[in-house]
This record gives structure tokens, sequence and C-alpha cells, in this order.
């Protein structure tokens, strides 16, 4: 796609996204030309989820970008994205958040971290159920963890063109977040982030609570690797 067009297609989704709703550039699969073009117009948020890609990017693109790491994550990768990382979005063990603390410790870092629910019916999905969730929270391990900052919740909803069921996807997680809100972080103004919604669906997660929506496709066209 041509670097113009990045730039429309990035001014289109972030001028339709309500106030306080942040937009994660999904630039995986693109090249740094592609990032740099969405940089250039004023996107400094960035989402990858390979380990090798993000470190080369990180090291080709200005160092004031905010890259997130949106894909699932394995424990023996933290160690290679810990230095950088402004937040791992898909956490989906209490094993993960260990080492991820680990890592962020070694580094001298504090990591924010994003934990996943499982709530589409699709069984490729990764994530927490609602009850792991809780049973993950309720162990209380978290809370001695010095170097990760718990900032929400994350989630994917069914990929169909169910509206109905999209919509009741986004806001079971929003009334589970306010659950979670409540029990665990009613005094952490930094748990405050509901991510949800993307290219196909991220309208539907606006008006269910998002406070962070992921695009990739619409803004950078089809993978280019």
């Amino acid at each position: 796609m041509e670097t113009t067009d990045i730039a429309r297609r990035l001014g289109e989704v972030k001028s339709s996204l309500p106030q306080g709703v942040r937009l994660v550039a999904v630039s995986k699969f693109h090249p740094s030309e592609c990032i740099k073009a969405a940089y250039d117009a004023g996107q400094r948020l960035f989402g990858e989820s390979r380990e090798q890609e993000l470190a080369r990017k990180v090291g080709e693109l200005p160092n004031d970008i905010e890259w997130h790491f949106i894909g699932h994550l394995q424990t023996n990768k933290v160690k290679y994205i810990a230095p950088y990382i402004s937040m791992i979005d898909a956490v989906d063990s209490l094993k993960l958040l260990r080492e991820i603390n680990k890592q962020a410790k070694a580094n001298g870092r504090v990591i924010k971290v994003l934990l996943e629910l499982h709530i589409a019916e699709e069984e490729t999905k990764y994530g927490l159920t609602l009850d792991a969730c809780r049973q993950l929270l309720e162990g209380g391990e978290w809370r001695e963890m010095q170097n990760v900052q718990i900032c929400g919740l994350m989630m994917m909803a069914s990929h169909i063109d169910d509206t109905k069921l999209i919509h009741d996807e986004f806001c079971m997680a929003a009334d589970f977040f306010n659950e979670v809100k409540r029990r665990y972080f009613a005094d952490d103004d930094n748990f405050c982030e509901r991510s949800w919604g993307m290219s196909h669906d991220y309208h539907i997660a606006a008006e269910c609570g998002s406070t962070m929506v992921r695009v990739g496709t619409y803004i950078f066209g089809e993978r280019a690797y």
C-alpha cells in the first residue's frame, strides 16, 4: 500500500474512535517503511507478534514508539523483548506472568501487561476463562511481583458476521472488567484498560467500553510478508 494511503486510512480510523479510545496500529508482517508512514502521520502505538521481527523494527524505527506485543507469547521469548517492550497484551497464564516479572527485574524495568480472556467459543483462541482469571487473581501471587503492572484485560470476539453475538461477547468482557476492578484493583488507577476490537469489529467494541482497539489490515493492507 502507498504511504499516502496508510496515512489517510490511519486518519479515518482515529477520527472514528470515541474520545478515550486509543488505537494500536497492528504492524506485524509489514515493513518498517509502512510503520514510518503511520508514525509520520502521528501514530506512536504499534502492535507486533514475533520477537525477531519486533527486535529488527525497534532498531530501525524512532525510539519514542510504544511497542505492544499482541500475539501469543512463549515464556522462552520473554527475555528477548523485556529490555524494550512497553506492554504485553496477552498474558494467559501465571507461568508467563512470573517469567515477565523475572525478566523485567533483570532489566531494571516494570513491564505493563493485560490479562487475556477467552470468551469466544472458538477453540483456536488463547486466553484465560473467566473462572481461571478469577483463580489467578484470587491466588494473590501477582501482588508480590514488583516488576509487573497489570493494567487491564484483553480479549478477541468471535470472528463471525453475527454482530449481536460480538456485541454480547464484548459486553461480557466489560462486565467482567468491572467485577475484577471492584474486587482486586479498586484502588489502582493503572488498572483501566479494556482492550477489545479489531479491524472488523472495533466500532462495536468502542460501544462496549473498549479503551484500546487493534487495527491492522484496514490501515496497512494485507500482510506484506
